[in-house]
This record gives C-alpha cells, sequence and structure tokens, in this order.
C-alpha cells in the first residue's frame, strides 16, 4: 500500500495525539511528545489542525509531524517504523519538495528521533546539522523530594498569573491568560498540569505545565520560566522538581526536557533538580531550496 500524506483536521486531532501517546515508551530517543502538540495548542484548535501532518500506510498512521512555526517540521515515528525505507522516502520526498506543502523554501528544520532513517536520507539529501540541543530525564521510580516552596496548581482563576511569570520569563513572550485557556481546552490538557511557584512573600516567580503521555510513559515539561526579577534564588530548580513530582502523581515513569545546549544555566537547573543529561541531539536543516533531482533551484 502507498504511503499518504494527511492532515488530520480539528475532528481528527485527538487521534493523532492518541497515537502520539502509544508511541512514547521508556528508552525511547528524544522525540515529538503529546505535551508539544498541547502546548500549541495554545494558539487553538484549528492553528494546531492547521499544523499536524500525518504519514499512513493502509489507514495506519506511520509517522506524524509538527510544524513548530512555518520554517521547523518536528516530527517522529511508530517505534517499529523508524527504519522504514518506503516511508523515510516517502517522508524526504514531502519535505524535500516545496511543492509539497510541507515546507517552504528557503532555511529549515526538521527535528526527527537520532535512530530515524529519515536522519541518514536528508543527510545523503545534502541536509546540514544544526546547533545541538541537550535533553535530560529524571527518573520517576522514587518518590520525589518536596520542593522547598509553595506551589499551586493552575486553574482558570489562575490563568492570568501563570501568563504573567511566562511573559516575564521569556524575551518576547506574548502568551495571555487566553492562551492558557485555549491551550486547557486541548485534549492533551486531560492529562496535564500547570503550576505555579511563589517565594516567601507570595510573589509567582517561576512557571511550568507537565504533561503526562499515560501512566509508565515518559512525561513532558514544556514550557519552564522563571520570573526575570527572581532569578537566582532556586526557583527553577524548585519548580522542577514540583514538575518531576506532579508527574510522578500522573503514572508518569520518568520526566523529561529539551533545551539549547548554549543555555548552560537552564541545563544546570535542570541537573541541580536531578535530571541526568542524556546524547546531544541536533536538527537537521537546508539553507535553502536546491532539487538535485530537477537539477537547479527554484
Amino acid at each position: 500500500m502507498p504511503i499518504v500524506l494527511g492532515e488530520p483536521g480539528v475532528e481528527g486531532l485527538s487521534e493523532a495525539v492518541g497515537v502520539l501517546r502509544e508511541w512514547q515508551y521508556e528508552g525511547a530517543p528524544m522525540q515529538l511528545h503529546p505535551g508539544d502538540v498541547g502546548w500549541f495548542w495554545r494558539s487553538g484548535a484549528e492553528a494546531t489542525a492547521a499544523a499536524v501532518r500525518t504519514w499512513s500506510r493502509d489507514g495506519q498512521i506511520l509517522a506524524l509531524g509538527l510544524l513548530d512555526g512555518p520554517e521547523l517540521l518536528r516530527m517522529t515515528f511508530a517505534p517499529g517504523a523508524r527504519r522504514d525505507a518506503e516511508l523515510a522516502q516517502q517522508v524526504v520526498d514531502d519535505v524535500t519538495e516545496p511543492e509539497r506543502g510541507v515546507l517552504p523554501e528557503g532555511k529549515v528544520n526538521i527535528e526527527a528521533p537520532t535512530d530515524a532513517l529519515v536522519q541518514e536520507l536528508l543527510f545523503e539529501e545534502g541536509w546540514k546539522t544544526d546547533e545541538p540541543w541537550t535533553p535530560l530525564r529524571r527518573d520517576l521510580t522514587e518518590p520525589v523530594e518536596d520542593p522547598g516552596v509553595r506551589i499551586e496548581v493552575v486553574g482558570p482563576e489562575q490563568a492570568h498569573l501563570f501568563a504573567a511569570v511566562l511573559r516575564a520569563a521569556f524575551d518576547g513572550s506574548t502568551f495571555t491568560d487566553e492562551r492558557w485557556h485555549a491551550m486547557a481546552a486541548g485534549s492533551p490538557y486531560a492529562d496535564a498540569r500547570s503550576l505555579i511557584a511563589y517565594d516567601d512573600q507570595g510573589h509567582a516567580v517561576a512557571a511550568v505545565t507537565v504533561w503526562s503521555a499515560g501512566p509508565g510513559r515518559p512525561g513532558l515539561l514544556e514550557p519552564m520560566g522563571v520570573h526575570r526579577e527572581h532569578r537566582g534564588h532556586g526557583y527553577g530548580k524548585a519548580i522542577s522538581i514540583a514538575a518531576a513530582g506532579t508527574l510522578r502523581k500522573l503514572g508518569s515513569s520518568s520526566a523529561i526536557v529539551c533545551t539549547p545546549s548554549s543555555n548552560v544555566g537552564a541545563v544546570a537547573t535542570y541537573r541541580s533538580a536531578g535530571f541526568q543529561q542524556r546524547p546531544e541531539v541536533r536538527d537537521r536543516y537546508r539553507d535553502a531550496y536546491y532539487s538535485s533531482r530537477s537539477g537547479g533551484s527554484s
């Protein structure tokens, strides 16, 4: 049967997220997580549906991608399909030719599991490796220590506080309480929690959202931020410990996160919270569209 590129539409998002949940397992390479789709949902269900791509054979989804911005495709594969030659070649064809409608001309990036055959095929097509990212993981077999600060789970009434911390944590952030409500309305958020950490004076100083993929599967931190006026006091460590504890209560087997290796402060923060560094990963990127098959650029 041929490989079919598709878009799930709003009505198919829950199925796509469900498939993505099933692909998460301990020992898997860093890959697209249901929480990544859940975090994107802050833009609404319609925008999320428009950003998701699926590759299927005989009605079964074998690969799934999220257009996380116009120039970045984050994708992963069913565990048994990462070395499927026909699938990998079809994905490469679809992302290499701009007229397929997956990625535009110009510089674009693809994030895929390190052991996926698509990585090798993209290399053969001339795609380069981009700046390194550092995955980190904390095992949740044992109970998690107390974070040492007051932690609250965010509900609708605290959405504005959560949004304010994120805006103060990330330069250029436009996150609002409306975006939190949109995110919380998405199907991935049924297994997610947003947390706020407070200092001794009652100021909201750090925030995180954690995403479970179901019992016995790795859970994700996305995003985590500390208010710029309250840095240097250990609140990043505290909220990361709280995140791990929350994921353990949700049944997650581990807590995972990925941050640019150049962000040495973030790496140090997660390590201080009991996360262990894993081997670096890198996106594949293309500076501009060039088709060796047609013998020229477009």
